[in-house]
């Protein structure tokens, strides 16, 4: 009991080493030609259910159907129930701050024009996502760290019509979509 303890710790502190590094280390930037093609989405499931939602930007944004990839993220799950989203937990820490997940790790080896971190409480698998993933426009809340985001729409959580408003609105400012 007192290993496992202790090796969650160790496997924390290096996790939270590995956001600071990122952070202060310039961002690795993604040639793509602007626009928006592909769309990555970090949902928090214990906050926002309903992550079929984000499939609405395939017509909003007028993207192909396979364009949008979401993955959730759950404190606790049960590998046997059967999720609608792939998911993960804070049981996929690694050694070294790696996602040992499979589905994240599909996740992550993509790369994404927009990427929506839709999550409001800094969670530290969550924080490593953002961090990993390669995105060249990066989308969140303003209650979570700011430097991990690119744009921050302070929106309530739950009211997801408005968040998709506020971002098309923005990504016509930005000159990303029609």
């Amino acid at each position: 009991m007192f290993l496992k303890t202790l090796k969650e710790k160790i496997k924390f502190r290096a996790g939270k080493k590995f956001i600071q590094r990122g952070l202060n280390s310039p961002t690795e930037t993604i040639n793509r030609a602007k626009g928006i093609s592909s769309v990555g989405c970090i949902v928090d499931l214990d906050e926002f259910e309903n992550a079929n939602a984000f499939y609405e930007f395939v017509d909003e944004f007028s993207l192909r159907p396979n364009s949008v990839k979401i993955i959730g993220y759950k404190k606790y799950y049960d590998k046997n129930s059967p999720y609608s989203t792939p998911v993960f937990s804070d049981k996929d820490l690694g050694w070294k701050a790696n996602i040992e997940n499979s589905y994240a790790l599909e996740f992550l080896n993509r790369e994404y024009d927009l990427l929506v971190n839709y999550y409001t409480d800094e969670k530290l698998l969550l924080q490593l996502m953002t961090i990993k993933t390669k995105a060249r426009l990066k989308v969140g809340f303003g209650s979570v760290d700011k430097n991990l985001n690119d744009l921050i729409l302070n929106t309530p959580i739950k009211d997801f019509q408005t968040f998709k408003k506020e971002l098309r609105k923005y990504l016509r400012v930005l000159n990303e979509i029609k």
